[in-house]
């Protein structure tokens, strides 16, 4: 068993091997506070013949025990991954596949178990960090070691691996991945933060990703073993001659076509004039030709940037597609928007609700309600394809959390907007940055429902080509270019600054230089398509839509709560009942009140208000409209005034000789009564209005 540690921001983070689960390739654990990951790396052995895509899987299993909680629900067992189970898979994901050497196509299957949360330092950087430590001391090819790190701005101050209470008062959450040279993955979220704030941090995050890299290449050189040998699938070099030289100028011509339709149905004929062309070997050779064409396409693609300094669909490397911006498009949302990019094109759909409907959170992090949901659908269709709907994918699921991260910046606090807000976005076309659509016409759903939001938000997704000492940093990319270029970076702002960014490495990494290019260049986009948006809507409506529902908040004392609640929930039962809105109470006293309309919360506030509200002084002679609450052998009680009983005997009940109360009273019937008497204990005597001997004094007998 080996231990290394070093220490990042006053916390020790170790890496440990040699004791838990000894058969796979590679296994560490790694450890921040009392927060402990196991991370496993096990690969098959046998290479796949005529492979397309690299069969890596990453896992995430989140422990509930590791934060000494049982699952919600009937089964009491941890079921489907949760939403940030597949978004710290993703993350790990993303920096380590494009790793592996080039040839080296089997399964890998990478598993981070959590087995400790201590709830105070974030597990998903141990993860990222044990995943490369795992391949890194592993027979696995792999070019690592690689690390990550979180980055926070505190008080004005750089924070690396921030605690879940300091997130909540950093400006930024940031993580970086990266080798000791270049970054491969950054992802994160801001508060409107400035282009160079954002690079600062990046540039200091690098400092500390070196010591996470040293102390992996000291477990490896103490426990790694040799990487395996492997012959990496070879394609047949004459043939691919053969098929570049048949298809040289077929494919200049079909890459010159500025349409995407034309080029894809040219491509698809070249393609088929190929098979006929090699059809004697196209059975045995059918993953040699294939690789052809794709490398065919990928290069003159790169070629006509390069050179051209033009895009395949015709435009400048800085140029955006065509937009156009639509609101209320759907006439029973509480708001929807329409954006259009070239090809690409989303719908954002959005619902108000009340506070009781917030997402209920059953997860090892702090949090347990979330307010604001954006989620992201992507079906087939949007992409002219056919496939199944069984519900949301990875992709779908950290495409709708980069989206909801982009926009929350912006959300009111619930004490402006006392509402739960979910936001849908349906991708109706996709040619590259879907997301950063969704962004677009989500937030025009916002602002369209009336929600007042800071200020709009857009987003752009940026590219980049790399051919020897030429770069080309392309600003909105297609599908195509996301595809066969070097670099996907999403980021998303307002005119004040970046809310949230997502840069993926298709090559070994990138260098501080690209990025601080695309993000120049990516402000420019931003600020144009918000012109864009702002010319069909300037600023969010001053109403909301007709059938949103209407929140009211109030403030009780705590210790009135138990009366608006009454024993067994009663009372807010009965409350709900008869005005019909939806009644939320914090412990706090807050209470927030849901109606249809405005006549439905106001009705119930009223109710919530007279109840809570100071006993009234009674005195004798007051005359008041009260309620029968109870009945004894002796007589009758009835509320007068919110939480104020007053008695009426049995002899003041009539102006004749009752024998029973129950002959001329009921619970619930309302009873005119008079004010007869205040003992000093405060008891309030009455008499029914009219009944025989209610002077004061009278006992009712002659």
């Amino acid at each position: 068993m080996v231990t290394i540690s070093t220490e990042i921001n006053g916390k020790t983070m170790t890496l440990e091997t040699g004791n838990l689960a000894k058969q796979a390739n590679g296994a560490v654990t790694v450890q921040c506070g009392d927060s402990l990951v196991l991370v496993t790396a096990v690969a098959k052995d046998e290479l796949i013949k005529n492979a397309e895509f690299f069969p890596l899987t990453v896992d995430v299993e989140e422990r509930m025990y590791a934060a000494g909680k049982i699952p919600g629900g009937f089964l009491k067992r941890e079921g489907r991954p949760s939403e940030t189970s597949i978004l710290t898979a993703r993350l790990i994901d993303r920096p380590i596949r494009p790793s592996f050497p080039d040839g080296f196509v089997t399964d890998v299957h990478v598993i981070a178990t959590i087995l400790s949360a201590d709830q105070i330092n974030p597990p998903d950087v141990l993860a990222m960090l044990g995943a490369s430590a795992a391949m890194s001391i592993s027979d696995i090819p792999f070019n690592g070691p690689l690390a990550a790190i979180r980055v926070g701005i505190v008080d004005d101050q750089v924070v690396f691996n921030p605690t879940y209470e300091e997130l909540t008062r950093s400006l930024v959450d940031i993580i970086v991945a990266g080798t000791k040279d270049e970054i491969i993955m950054v992802e994160g979220e801001a508060d409107e933060v400035d282009e160079q704030t954002m690079l600062d941090a990046i540039d200091k995050a690098s400092l500390e990703i070196k010591k996470l890299i040293d102390i992996q290449e000291q477990l490896a050189a103490q426990v790694g073993v040799p990487k395996r040998a492997f012959e990496p699938q070879k394609p047949d070099d004459e043939l691919r001659t053969k098929v570049f030289d048949f298809i040289k100028e077929d494919m200049k011509k079909a890459m010159s076509m500025t349409d995407r339709a034309e080029r894809k149905k040219a491509l698809k004929a070249l393609k088929e004039r190929v098979e006929n062309e090699f059809e004697d070997v196209m059975e045995e050779k059918c993953w040699d030709i294939r690789k052809a064409l794709n490398d065919a396409e990928k290069k003159e693609m790169r070629r006509i940037i390069t050179e051209e300094n033009k895009r395949v669909d015709g435009r400048d490397p800085d140029e955006i597609r065509h937009i156009s911006c639509e609101v209320t498009l759907l006439p029973r949302a509480h708001g929807s928007g329409l954006f259009t990019r070239g090809q690409t094109q989303v719908l954002s759909a959005l619902t108000l609700g009340a506070m009781g409907e917030v997402q209920k959170i059953d997860g090892l992090g702090v949090e347990e309600f979330k307010r604001f949901i954006h989620h992201y659908n992507f079906p087939p269709f949007s992409t002219g394809e056919t496939g199944f709907m069984r519900g949301p994918k990875r992709r779908e699921i950290g495409h709708g959390a980069l989206v909801e991260s982009a926009l929350f910046p912006v959300i009111p606090g619930d004490e402006a907007f006392p509402y739960a807000i979910r936001l849908v976005s349906e991708v109706l076309e996709s040619n590259g940055s879907s997301s950063m659509a969704s962004v677009c016409a989500g937030s025009l759903a916002l602002m369209d429902a009336g929600v007042p939001i800071k200020r709009p938000v857009a987003g752009v997704a940026m590219g980049l080509i790399q051919e020897g000492d030429k770069e080309t940093v392309l600003t909105d990319i297609m599908g195509i270019e996301d595809f066969m270029g070097d670099m996907d970076f999403k980021i998303a702002g307002t005119r004040n600054g970046i809310t949230a960014w997502q840069m993926d490495a298709k090559i070994g990494g990138i260098s501080l230089d690209s990025i601080s290019k695309a993000l120049e260049k990516a402000k420019t986009a931003r600020l144009f398509m918000l012109d864009k948006m702002e010319e069909v809507l300037p600023e969010t409506r001053s109403e909301l839509s007709k059938y949103a529902p209407r929140v009211i908040t109030i403030t009780i004392p705590t210790d009135k709560i138990r009366e608006v609640i009454g024993p067994g929930g009663k009372m807010i039962r009965s409350i709900i009942e008869e005005t019909g809105a939806a009644i939320d109470i914090e412990d706090t006293g807050q209470v927030f009140i849901t109606g249809k309309d405005v006549a439905t919360a106001d009705k119930a506030k009223d109710i919530i208000e007279r109840l809570t509200a100071p006993p009234k002084p009674v005195a004798a002679g007051e005359q008041y409209m009260g309620t029968v609450v109870s009945i004894a052998p002796f007589g009758a009680f009835v509320e007068i005034v919110p939480g104020r009983d007053g008695l009426v005997h049995i002899s003041k009940l009539a102006p004749h000789r009752v024998e029973k109360v129950e002959d001329v009273v009921k619970i619930g019937q309302k009873l005119l009564v008079d004010v007869i008497g205040v003992d000093n204990q405060g008891r309030v005597s009455l008499a029914v209005a009219g009944a025989k001997s209610s002077k004061p004094g009278d006992n009712g007998r002659k």
